[in-house]
């Protein structure tokens, strides 16, 4: 079944989480829609690619909120002999001393221009493995730190392997986040020397040869983001006394990893010839974390067919055929595209958001009033609460201009403050009531994500800088015409052409207080007053719709991505 794709060397792409469709819940959050992203889009080039992911059976988890406003998860399992075809190898990896056989099903990603790109999901529920390793590839991100260490070894380990099993050539091996980085271990124990061949002083392995082979790219802009596992922790999980069975040694691991605990992003950073981050910012301040490495900066993009709705992928075909394979023809937008065909696309998809809103029994929304969108995952850092800073401002606002919120977001199970703000963003809108019409979305999916991105009128993003490394929801929206008012931080440090893309937030470095006010003065002295002003001078406000399209959405793509790690990354 893989035969289409092994003719040639391919970069083999691990990411612990991947977004296929709505229907595989096999992601979170935006790792795993860059993932999906970067597949699709060499889908699109043609290049070369296979995915390596875990096929996380139980899914992430369905979202409810309950009368009290709190998120209430249930399991969303989903079965992948309906999606895709499980392959007739396996490889086995020693976990806890005893082996763990790992197979894979094959997804096939298939172009809009009729390009296919493989994925491999990553299965450990076979009758021959103990009950408790069957589990292993069952949860996204659940389970304890051992849990969370075992997926990592069927990741990268058991990824590697298999990858060889089914006879794909790997030419370079890309690591979208830490979670993989055990790769490097199998890598060495596959290029390493037999000891006749060695000098003193020479190392068994060949380190240069890994390097070359690998790449990483780092999300986090926090030390205390990434993943590490104490020592005693990888001795268990790993057995024979803490010695990587059929790996490095134990001393060879620390130097690469550290010596206090096994750092996963330490050990990625050591064995990968090139290193970037995600926005030209993040690379900056992970360059900061990590002196004596050297980071690129290659920001990140979005899948211009996945996320443009149905009206403007209409729109842009008649008017700029070819976008989807050159999303930079999308320049031409302020000069080819009238300003009452941008608006009438827009307000189809604003007309299909509002009617998902009925259909979810939230309030009756207003065509002819803004609506702002908000979802993200929820987490304290993205600050979903700072647009209720003020409320009595906030009233006064909505007295002057009325406007509607539109928000969704899941919180990590695990994450009681994340979940603590769904249930603030939920009470504020009903205290809000008539005045501010305001529903919160539950169970945020790609299908809901591509609604809200299109039918917002402004897309918001409140992150606490630095600590938003890229962001791609707000470049999805501009794809769709609908301008930004962010916080600077991330991509829009680079996007944000004050006016013309959209609107900043305060100061790069600002705080809260600095950002709500500044939020509710571009609000009440800008934004809205722009949007009404619409009806007496029309296109004021299409302006900065086209100025989001030709201006974000020609640049902040996966294609101009994907031909960045094309070019200098994966060829060296």
């Amino acid at each position: 079944m893989t035969e289409e794709f092994i003719h040639e060397p391919r970069v083999a792409y691990f990411s612990m989480e991947i977004a296929l469709r709505s229907e595989i819940p096999t992601y979170s959050g935006g790792l795993g829609i860059l993932a999906g992203d970067a597949v699709r889009t060499a889908a699109d080039f043609g290049y070369p690619f296979v995915g390596v992911s875990l096929v996380s059976r139980a899914g992430y988890f369905r979202q409810r909120i309950d009368e009290h406003g709190r998120q209430v998860e249930t399991p969303a399992p989903w079965d992948p002999a309906k999606w895709a075809r499980l392959l007739n190898a396996k490889v086995a990896v020693m976990i806890e001393d005893r082996p763990v056989w790992i197979g894979a099903w094959l997804y096939v990603v298939e172009g809009p221009l009729g390009g296919r790109q493989p994925v491999l999901l990553l299965d450990t529920q076979f009758e021959e493995n103990h009950p408790e390793d069957r589990e292993i590839t069952h949860y996204l991100y659940g389970g304890d730190d051992l849990y969370r260490l075992k997926q990592e070894i069927v990741l990268g380990i058991g990824g590697a392997r298999l990858l060889h099993a089914l006879g794909f050539m790997v030419k370079a091996y890309h690591m979208n986040e830490g979670h993989s980085a055990l790769l490097g271990l199998e890598l060495l124990r596959r290029y390493s020397y037999a000891p006749g061949d060695l000098q003193a002083g020479e190392s068994e392995y060949d380190m240069p040869r890994v390097r070359a082979l690998c790449r990483f790219t780092t999300h986090t802009p926090l030390e205390a983001g990434h993943d590490h596992f104490s020592y005693d922790l990888v001795a268990r999980a790993f057995g024979r006394d803490g010695q990587p069975d059929s790996f490095v040694d134990l001393a060879t691991l620390k130097k690469l990893a550290g010596e206090e605990s096994l750092n996963m992003t330490r050990l990625a950073l050591n064995l990968s010839e090139f290193v970037n981050g995600v926005a030209e910012r993040h690379a900056q301040i992970s360059q900061k974390m990590y002196p004596g490495y050297h980071l690129h900066a290659i920001t990140n993009g979005v899948h211009p067919f996945t996320w443009v709705t149905h009206e403007f992928r209409k729109l842009y075909d008649r008017y700029l055929p070819g976008w989807c394979h050159e999303p930079e023809l999308l320049l031409r937008a302020e000069d080819f595209i009238s300003d009452d065909a941008v608006w009438d696309a827009h307000m189809a998809a604003k007309r299909a958001l509002i009617a998902k809103v009925a259909a979810e029994g939230g309030p009756a929304l207003d065509p002819h009033r803004p609506i702002l969108g908000f979802a993200r995952r929820m987490t304290a850092y993205k600050r979903p609460d700072l647009l209720f800073t003020d409320i009595g401002r906030f009233r006064a606002i909505a007295a002057k201009y009325p406007f509607q919120i539109v928000l969704a977001g899941k919180a990590h199970p695990h994450d009681e403050r994340g979940k603590q703000l769904i249930a603030e963003l939920i009470r504020a809108a009903r205290d809000l009531g008539d005045a501010v019409p305001t529903v919160f979305l539950a169970d945020y999916d790609m299908d809901l994500a591509r609604l809200l991105v299109s039918g917002a009128d402004v897309w918001l993003n409140t992150p606490l800088p630095p600590m938003e490394a890229s962001g791609t929801s707000g470049m999805k929206a501009a794809l769709n015409g609908v301008p930004n008012l962010s916080v600077l931080d991330g991509w829009w440090v680079e996007g944000c052409i004050e006016g013309v893309t959209g609107w900043a937030i305060g100061a790069p470095d600002g705080g809260a207080d600095d950002a709500a006010q500044s939020l509710y003065a571009k609000l009440e002295g800008v934004v809205l007053p722009l949007y009404y002003a619409n009806a007496a001078q029309p296109g004021a406000w299409q302006r900065v719709m086209k100025g989001a399209i030709s201006k974000n959405g020609s640049y902040f793509n996966s294609h101009r991505m994907m031909r960045r790690y094309a070019t200098e990354a994966y060829v060296r």
